[in-house]
C-alpha cells in the first residue's frame, strides 16, 4: 500500500524528532537505526526511504535541535531568564530536550566533517544570539565566552552524579558570575 507525500513527510519529521532527542540523551553511536525508528513508531526497514544515511539524519536531527534551542532563546524576556533556565537542574536533567552543544559537544567532534559543521553552524548561531542579547556591538568575545560558560558548566554537571553537591553547585555558581558579567541596561542584571 503506497501512503501520501503528507504521510511520509509526518514520518520523517517523526524520525528527525525522534533522533534530535535520542542523539542528544545517548549520543550518535549510542543509537542504532532500529532505536531510532521504533523511537518514531516505525519499522527500521523504512529508514533508507527516508534518509540516505544515519549521518544524513544526525545533520538533519541537529539542524532541528538547533532550530527547537533557537525558539527556546527567542521565548526569553531576556538574558538572565535565558540563563536561569539554561543553568538549571531541570535543564540538566534533560538532555534529550535540552541544548546540543551540552548535550553532544563531546560526541560530535568523533563525526564526519559534515555532521561537524552542522553542529558549528549551530553554535555560531547560538552565540550570536546571546551576543545580540548583550546589547552594544562589539561583544562577541564576551557571547564566546558565556556560551562556553553555559556549556560547560551543563556537561561538568551532568558528569557528575545527580546526587553529588558538586552538581548543583556548578550550576549555581556559573549562572551567578554569569548573571554578574552582564551590562548594565535593559538586558542586564534583573
Amino acid at each position: 500500500m503506497r501512503i501520501g507525500r503528507e504521510k511520509v513527510r509526518e514520518n520523517r519529521e517523526r524520525v528527525v524528532t525522534a533522533a534530535s532527542e535520542l542523539f542528544r540523551t545517548h549520543g550518535f553511536e549510542g543509537v542504532a537505526v532500529p532505536e531510532l525508528m521504533k523511537a518514531a513508531g516505525l519499522t527500521h526497514g523504512g529508514f533508507y526511504n527516508h534518509f540516505a544515511s544515519k549521518e544524513a539524519l544526525a545533520r538533519e536531527a541537529l539542524e532541528s535541535a538547533w532550530a527547537a534551542m533557537a525558539q527556546e532563546r527567542g521565548r526569553a524576556r531576556d538574558l538572565p531568564q535565558l540563563l536561569r533556565g539554561y543553568l538549571s537542574e531541570a535543564a540538566r536533567n534533560a538532555p534529550g530536550k535540552a541544548c546540543p552543544a551540552a548535550a553532544l559537544a563531546g560526541d560530535v567532534r568523533r563525526q564526519s566533517p559534515s555532521v561537524r559543521a552542522t553542529f558549528a553552524e549551530g553554535l555560531d548561531s547560538m552565540i550570536d544570539s546571546i551576543e545580540a542579547a548583550l546589547g552594544d556591538d562589539g561583544r562577541r568575545a564576551q557571547a564566546v565566552g558565556l556560551v562556553a560558560r553555559m556549556v560547560g558548566a551543563v556537561m561538568l554537571s551532568r558528569a557528575v552524579p545527580d546526587d553529588h553537591p558538586l552538581a548543583t553547585e556548578l550550576l549555581e555558581a556559573n549562572l551567578k558570575a554569569a548573571l554578574e558579567e552582564l551590562p548594565d541596561g535593559p538586558v542586564g542584571r534583573n
